[in-house]
């Protein structure tokens, strides 16, 4: 049995292997998607120009890369929020929610609660640290500190791994949305079913080749205010098409015992929660704090950090972000709404877009379907830049080409952003959508490795760069072969995040297991050498306090307020150290 080309999984059964759908061409939903993409392209096309002191080309990596270090609160606010609430959050979080329930989807509401805390704490003292000595990038942070350039390209590299398979997700969202308007759905030419998602990622890429982090700044605005409209439509009108909150959590509650109960009769392990037990808390606690210190290590969220102006701009915005994580709750909800209206899909990251098409009007799931792609494009650029700026920063100047100029730099980091795009637009095209979803899982994995070499380097004392190194390795190769040996009934590897953590008998968040031994390992590393006498690098961050607050020449009282979005800093924002290199040889320290 189908509906809207979407197999029929039986009852309670196990999930059946995702099948293509099928579906009739949607024209009005097509005509008014293709209309607000539009002119959001528009806008991101116009962003070259939006606050800007001077004409002529972005020469700089802070002007393309950080959009002039000079974002407000108001700008900032949708620019950190666009830039981690994406396009596969909006179908992953509530298709999880659909397939199994609280464990694999709710998580992600507690995660992005606690998450603004460690912000709060960790970000000013990152920012402060960075413009001080003009860094771009983590590993420009972990370089300056530790004296390493192994160590810093070993966070490049962790960031640049990290990122690809998310940018990657969001064309997954993006195809979601296309494959349930029957866009290419019933063409067996690939070429024909997969143009749109290259002409949509062809647009991203002019956009912020030619604007740099301004675009998807500017496009934010637009993502964010079809986002929330959308969401808050359907957190409003299905709960009470459906009968209540109370009918659509009685409704998951039956088709998880049902599911699990089918799973118990045929020998196999129940994996649907719809509310988490005790068995499931260590699973459910480390997915969570784990997720947390995690995300604010990706490159796209600390370059967000970055651009903004000053510490009180992200202090301020820790206190409202707060919002988007209600409105993650209310997505992923619709995983549960989905079920009580009698969506069924083998395949769950369809859910939502199935759920739209057939609760609304037509021209009401377009804009739906738009702010999803949109929802695409703002995370998928940031990512994109934030990647080619460690590239650049820590490989090509690092490496390859130390004497490199600021426009070089920025040429390169362009060119670079490009074939990041090229390669996420590859990684989807080419492989099996479930397998680039059971390897997005090991983002997270890697990317909490780079924890103890960035966190733990914006305080003293210093651990030492050799035993960090070594923490990073046992971390990455054990997050790495973790993740690889778990499998499922849709992957043989790669096929979930949890493991059976040594010790304890209970499955818990691989990256967490694997962030314990780093840990371990760079502590213990560390009194060892130390014993030892094995001299630590350099710190060029040697004379700097360990207070976040900055010398009375940096002071934001100096600094516009920065709330509106056309505001500008001035010169008086510009760190003391940072002008004097500039009157020393005519280069900020991150254009050298």
């Amino acid at each position: 049995m189908t509906r809207g080309g979407a197999r029929l999984a039986p009852t309670g059964g196990a999930p059946l292997a995702a099948q293509p759908l099928h579906t009739p061409f949607h024209g009005v939903e097509f005509a008014v998607f293709t209309v607000l993409f539009a002119a959001v392209a528009i806008l991101g096309f116009g962003a070259v120009r939006w606050r800007r002191t001077e004409p002529g080309p972005l020469a700089s990596l802070d002007e393309w890369g950080l959009g002039g270090r000079g974002f407000g609160s108001f700008v900032a606010w949708f620019l950190i929020g666009g830039d981690i609430f994406t396009a596969y959050t909006f179908v992953a979080v509530p298709g999880a929610m659909y397939a199994a329930g609280a464990v694999s989807g709710w998580f992600a509401v507690a995660y992005t609660t606690i998450v603004w805390p460690m912000v709060f704490v960790l970000m000013p003292r990152l920012w402060t640290v960075s413009h001080r000595h003009g860094y771009v990038t983590p590993a420009d942070l972990v370089r300056g500190r530790y004296g390493s350039r192994a160590l810093a390209l070993a966070v490049a590299v962790t960031g640049i791994v990290a990122t690809m398979p998310y940018i990657a997700l969001q064309l997954v969202g993006m195809q979601a949305v296309l494959e349930v308007m029957g866009v290419g759905t019933n063409s067996g030419n690939p070429i024909v079913r997969d143009l749109p998602i290259i002409v949509a990622f062809g647009i991203l890429a002019v956009c912020t080749y030619t604007a740099g982090l301004r675009a998807p700044a500017l496009i934010a605005f637009a993502k964010d205010l079809l986002i929330y409209a959308v969401v808050l439509v359907a957190v409003v009108v299905l709960p009470h098409r459906l009968g209540g909150f109370s009918a659509i959590f009685d409704a998951a509650e039956r088709k998880f015992d049902a599911a699990n109960a089918v799973a118990a009769g045929s020998g196999r392990p129940a994996t649907a929660v719809f509310i988490p037990g005790p068995k499931d808390f260590l699973a459910y606690g480390t997915l969570a704090l784990g997720s947390a210190m995690a995300l604010f290590l990706y490159p796209h969220a600390i370059t967000g950090v970055l651009a903004t102006r000053g510490r009180e701009v992200i202090r301020r915005n820790t206190a409202v972000l707060p919002l988007y994580s209600l409105l993650l709750a209310f997505l992923a909800l619709l995983g549960y709404v989905a079920i009580a209206a009698g969506v069924h899909t083998t395949n769950p990251r369809l859910a939502v877009p199935l759920l739209f098409e057939r609760e609304f009007p037509a021209w009401f799931t377009g804009v739906a379907f738009a702010a999803v792609a949109i929802g695409a494009l703002v995370p998928a650029a940031i990512m994109s830049i934030a990647a080619a700026n460690l590239f650049t920063r820590t490989i090509y100047v690092g490496h390859l080409r130390p004497g490199a100029t600021a426009a070089e730099q920025t040429a390169v980091s362009k060119v670079a952003s490009l074939l990041v795009k090229a390669g996420a637009l590859l990684f989807v095209l080419d492989l099996d959508t479930q397998n680039s979803i059971n390897l997005q899982l090991l983002g997270g994995v890697w990317i909490l490795q780079t924890f103890p070499a960035v966190v733990l380097a914006l305080w003293r004392p210093r651990l030492h760069r050799r035993a960090l190194l070594a923490g990073w390795l046992v971390g990455m190769c054990y997050g790495t072969a973790e993740a690889y040996a778990q499998h499922s009934a849709a992957a043989r590897h790669f096929g979930g995040s949890l493991a059976t953590v040594p010790g304890l008998g209970h499955a818990g968040y691989i990256a967490v297991t694997a962030f314990a031994l780093n840990l371990a390992v760079a502590l213990f590393g560390t009194l060892v050498l130390r014993a030892a006498g094995v001299p630590n690098g350099p710190d060029e961050t040697a004379s700097d306090s360990d207070s976040d607050e900055p010398a009375t020449s940096e002071r934001d009282a100096n600094e516009p307020d920065g709330n509106a979005p056309d505001a500008h800093a001035s010169d008086e924002t510009v760190p003391d150290q940072a002008r004097q290199a500039v009157e020393a040889d005519g280069q900020t320290p991150s254009q050298r």
